[in-house]
């Protein structure tokens, strides 16, 4: 059972009287619908709707506990006090940097855990369930502070097993929109809940049916070239190499696009290197097919 320390990831406590409508108000998270040991994906967005910040967010106690990329941290918090005006609402930055996660068996319990560095319980009152994974059938807690030392690249690996796409290695924080991290299937964004800054736009996406870039995952028989590098069809663009482990990648792509190439038996490259690509089982996306459905 793999314990893994993040250490670029900081936290942001958020609290106050009126912390729940605050949040419930500016981020894409439905918070009134979390469970008290689960952690959710989410998102500040720009008015134009694509992701000017992401995070996980819990409970923690009458308050909420947000994760955040270490260099995000200070920008989300100066926004987010921007929008609290007079409401009672206290921000504050945990000083305990770094998350630990761990899956696999036991995860959710107290067995031993590769790489703990001590005797505490692997599950302990602030560890929580990473609703992403929980998507794709598997448990994995995240717990602050550093508490293992397996290896960061087995949690790249089974991120990228399960199309679990992350800012920075992935999309560039303003270029992407929730739907392009499928953030509409993995509990980062509502659509029931009232308004919030980008709701307009990624409602109308969802209503109408536009959102055709996509998080896939690509095998390749030979080690893929860098992050960034381009995926093509018959040289024209399909999208981009994110995280890269070995012959496994993710990318985000344009489905229409991939799905025609692959229906018409065009090779798809990284670079020069033939990949496979596949839509994350869990999400219940396909590729489109048809000539109309490719060109729509």
């Amino acid at each position: 059972m793999p314990f893994v320390f993040l250490k670029d990831r900081s936290l942001l406590s958020v609290g106050g009287a009126d912390v729940q409508s605050f949040l419930q108000n500016l981020i894409t998270t439905d918070i009134t619908s979390l469970a008290p040991d689960e952690a959710r994906p989410g998102a500040l967005l720009t008015p134009q709707g694509k992701i000017l910040f992401d995070f996980m967010i819990w409970q923690d106690g009458d308050g909420y506990t947000i994760e955040t990329d270490a260099d995000q941290r200070d920008g989300l918090m100066k926004r987010l006090t921007m929008y609290r005006l007079r409401a009672a609402v206290t921000l504050a930055p945990i000083a305990e940097e770094g998350i630990s996660v761990c899956w696999g068996e036991d995860a959710d319990g107290s067995g031993d855990a590769e790489g703990v560095r001590n005797s505490q319980d692997v599950r302990d009152s602030r560890s929580v369930r990473d609703s992403r994974f929980a998507k794709a059938g598997i448990t994995l807690t995240r717990r602050p502070g550093r508490h293992g030392d397996s290896a960061e690249a087995l949690y790249d690996a089974l991120r990228i097993a399960h199309g679990i796409a992350i800012s920075g290695s992935d999309f560039a924080l303003q270029d992407a929109f929730p739907h392009d991290v499928l953030m509409d299937l993995n509990g980062g964004l509502s659509f029931k809940k009232g308004c919030y800054v980008g709701q307009e736009v990624v409602s109308r996406m969802q209503h109408r049916g536009t959102a055709r870039r996509r998080v896939v995952t690509l095998s390749a028989a030979t080690a893929l070239p860098d992050t960034g590098t381009a995926i093509t069809a018959a040289g024209k663009p399909v999208g981009t190499l994110g995280s890269v482990e070995g012959g496994s990648g993710l990318a985000i792509v344009r489905i229409d696009r991939a799905g025609a190439a692959m229906a018409e038996g065009t090779p798809l490259l990284a670079g020069e290197i033939p990949v496979s690509l596949a839509l994350p089982p869990w999400s219940g996306l396909v590729f489109p097919t048809s000539a109309d459905e490719a060109s729509a």
